[in-house]
Formats: structure tokens, sequence, C-alpha cells
């Protein structure tokens, strides 16, 4: 899915601090109470797979992910979207406020922007210190998303997920997908009920993927409203299944599997792969928030 040249930009959506934390190590690790906040967003098991203590190595090893080279403040219209990961980061974002802003107030739910931070190495959060480690992820505490790009690598290079740009934008409407569920009040139901295949922690995040899907079902008739034309061109088959890839990539039985040859959905905390794969299809068939109430499905292997 590719953003229409002439939509435009603002660079000050995106708070650049990456380079800040690069190499720097966390003593002792991360603390109990970030972890069960990423728990919400990756699970452990996505520390444990890329086997790393912090965020350090990551950082090193990669560098800057490919095409996020320029300052974000570079970053001014859907061209340098199509370029960079970081300036498509950015006009997800926008698209992702577009859409959600108008979208809410029929249900009498106002939208706030989440914050947009771009890290390497390690970052201090509302939620605690934060590593590359731990993937992209949501902190309620400050209402804000947090991405070290080269996860973004990580997503096609460990996990075995498409490329595409779509997968990478659906990283990022998963994450505004933990936003909007801060506002409806269904992003508790995680801490209070963590792991286990019908557990309050998979249906949050089955609910994100609906999210997403709902995002992009919408997404090539939000208009930019500077520009006037929409943010995303209409998307092609080869689109949809980039973004069904990056959700079956992060799917609690991939990983587990791959991690220790077994499959434990005791341990699950966001869902299958299929679970996955199928719920953002479902927000993207039907558009339409209701439908994405996993708290109601008897059965989430069936939206």
């Amino acid at each position: 899915m590719s953003f229409n040249d002439n939509v435009r930009l603002d660079p000050s959506r995106v708070s650049d601090r990456r380079g800040r934390g690069r190499g720097a190590a966390i003593g002792g690790g991360v603390g109990g109470g970030l972890l069960l906040i990423l728990s919400l967003i990756f699970g452990p098991e996505v520390v444990d797979q890329l086997g790393l203590d912090d965020g350090s190595s990551i950082a090193q090893e990669q560098g800057d992910t490919a095409g996020t080279s320029g300052a974000i403040s570079e970053c001014l219209t859907g061209a340098d979207a199509n370029e960079q990961l970081d300036c498509r980061i950015l006009a997800t974002a926008e698209s992702l406020d577009s859409f959600w802003l108008p979208y809410l107030e029929q249900f009498d739910v106002a939208y706030t922007e989440p914050g947009v931070v771009l890290f390497t190495g390690q970052e201090n959060t509302g939620c605690g210190r934060a590593t590359s480690a731990v993937g992209p992820f949501y902190c309620p505490a400050d209402e804000q998303t947090y991405y070290d790009t080269a996860f973004f690598d990580d997503l096609v290079t460990r996990f075995g997920s498409s490329s595409g740009p779509l997968a990478q934008e659906y990283v990022v409407a998963h994450e505004f997908g933990h936003h909007i569920q801060n506002l409806i009040g269904t992003l508790g139901a995680a801490q209070q009920d963590p792991q286990g295949a019908e557990s309050g922690g998979v249906r949050v995040e089955l609910q994100a993927d609906c999210l997403a899907g709902m995002w992009a079902a919408h997404a090539v008739s939000v208009p930019d409203a500077e520009s006037g034309e929409p943010f995303l061109r209409p998307f092609s088959d080869t689109d949809l299944q980039d973004a069904l890839s990056a959700a079956a990539s992060v799917g609690d039985d991939r990983i587990q599997e791959s991690a220790t040859g077994q499959v434990d959905p005791e341990g699950w905390t966001h869902g299958s792969s299929a679970q996955r794969q199928a719920w953002f299809s479902h927000g993207f068939q039907t558009g339409d928030l209701p439908s994405c109430d996993t708290f109601a499905a008897s059965d989430l292997d069936a939206p």
C-alpha cells in the first residue's frame, strides 16, 4: 500500500529520539512493571526469541534500518513515505489520526492523538525504560507509541514477515489500536487476565488487530486535510497479504514453536497466527468497531 505522492506530512507529529540511547545497557534488566505493559503488546516470547538482555546489540549490529538515514524533519510528502521507513511511520500515524478522530465521534469518544516516538537502543517512557529488544509498544501511562525502526528488519529476518509496506503500517496501526482501547476502556483487561488461549490478554491483542484492519478498510478514503487527497492509494491483494504475513509472524504459536519447538496455549498472550490474521481480516471486512468486540466472542478462531 503506497501513499499518494502529494500528501503533505507534518514532521512535528513524530518525536525523533534516535541515537540518544545507542549502545546503552540496562543493568539488571527491565523492571517487572514495564515487562507487564510490554507483554500486552508483543509478549515475553519476543524478547526470548531475540536473545537480548538490552537494546544495544540490535542498535550496534544494524544501526538505522534501511531507508531511515534521514532526519524526520525531511519527511514532508507521501513520496517521502514511499521511500523511507521513518517517513512511512509518520504518514501512517497521520492517516490513523485522520480516520479515528471523526470515526469515534459517533460513539461519543473523544480521540486524542497518541505520541509517536522513534528511538534506538533504549528509551525512557512513562512505563519505565524500554530497549530495542521489546519491539514496538504502546505505553498507556504516557499515551505514546514507541518504535525502534530496527525492529522492522527483525520482523522480516527473525520472524519471517513480508517486507511490504502494509506489513510495516500494520504494526503502527496495531499500536494505535491499543491507544483506542485505552480510550474506550478495554485495554486494562490484559492486566486483569494476562495469559491463556481465552485470556483477556489475548482478546486485547486480537481486538487491536481488528482495529488495525478497520483502519485499513477506510484508509484509501481518508483525506489529507492539506492536499485533499486520500493518504493511501487503493491497495492490491499483495498489499493485504503483506499485512496478514506480519500478523501471522507474531502469533504466539509461531513464536513458541520457533523458540522452544513446542506450542503451549496456556502461555499465550497475543493469540495464534491464524487468530491474528482472522481478526485483522474481520476488521478489514467490516470496518466497524462493534464487530471488533473480541470480549463477546465465544470462538476466537472464527470472528
